[in-house]
């Protein structure tokens, strides 16, 4: 049997990268995979169906995670299309950095409502339906500057940080209805984000990390399958660091 077989999962901003590496592990793994992004367009309507080919019910939905109608209205649409959640996986996100003394307000406000304020408004929507099953998986994508702070990053760092207090309460609320929460902190994964980067940063980041490696989005989703699934039955409130070793 597979780790996700029968089961129903949510995941936010996957058309692409880590979400859509996500969304792919858990349909191979046999989860029905519902997923978000901010527009239906070819990336949207290509991880649909490939997902697909992979045997499983999938759907995409346009849904701005940051808007709290929105989203109330995409997790009522997924539970009428798939009849259950079972795991809802939180990873939109963007980025907007700049040192503090440079920094817009906009900006700051940006991201802390798509990044931090998007978790809040899912998670609420979907406890209700979660409790009613009394079973629940949910997963917080955080990183490792979160845990550790990083220059010119304030206002993500300040979002993802939030996700991990947000995580160890809401595992504290919801423990008692068997619904968990943890969060992953990804560390220099390779994404369309990090391939922005000049080589001579790529490298240099590179020589702080103990493994002498970046990551791969498939490196994150494997630890979301292990959170998704029964194996962790027992594993809530924590931070999973996903960085080989940098944070260490």
């Amino acid at each position: 049997m597979k780790l996700l077989e029968g089961k129903t999962a949510l995941i936010t901003g996957a058309a692409r990268g880590i979400g859509k590496s996500i969304a792919m592990k858990f349909a191979q793994e046999g989860a029905n995979v519902a997923f978000s992004d901010l527009n239906y367009d070819e990336n949207m309507e290509a991880t649909e169906a490939e997902l697909k080919a992979l045997g499983v019910e999938a759907k995409g939905y346009a849904s701005n995670a940051a808007s709290y109608d929105d989203s109330e209205k995409l997790i009522n649409t997924v539970v009428e299309d798939f009849g259950r959640i079972d795991i809802l996986v939180n990873n939109a996100g963007i980025t907007r950095d700049n040192l503090l003394m440079r920094m817009q307000e906009k900006d700051w406000d940006a991201v802390l409502t798509v990044n931090l304020k998007s978790a809040f408004n899912l998670t609420k929507a979907v406890q209700r339906t979660m409790m009613k099953q009394r079973t629940g998986s949910i997963i917080n994508m955080s990183s490792v500057v979160g845990v550790s702070g990083n220059a010119g990053q304030s206002n993500y760092s300040a979002s993802k940080a939030g996700m991990i207090g947000f995580t160890k309460s809401i595992a504290q609320e919801l423990g008692s209805r068997n619904i968990r929460c943890n969060a992953i902190a990804p560390g220099f994964i390779e994404t369309d984000m990090t391939h922005k980067l000049s080589d001579e940063v790529r490298e240099a980041w590179i020589k702080t990390i103990p493994l002498r490696r970046s990551g791969k989005p498939e490196d994150v989703a494997d630890v979301a399958t292990f959170l998704g699934s029964d194996l962790s039955s027992y594993v809530s409130g924590q931070v999973i660091n996903v960085c080989g070793g940098l944070d260490t």
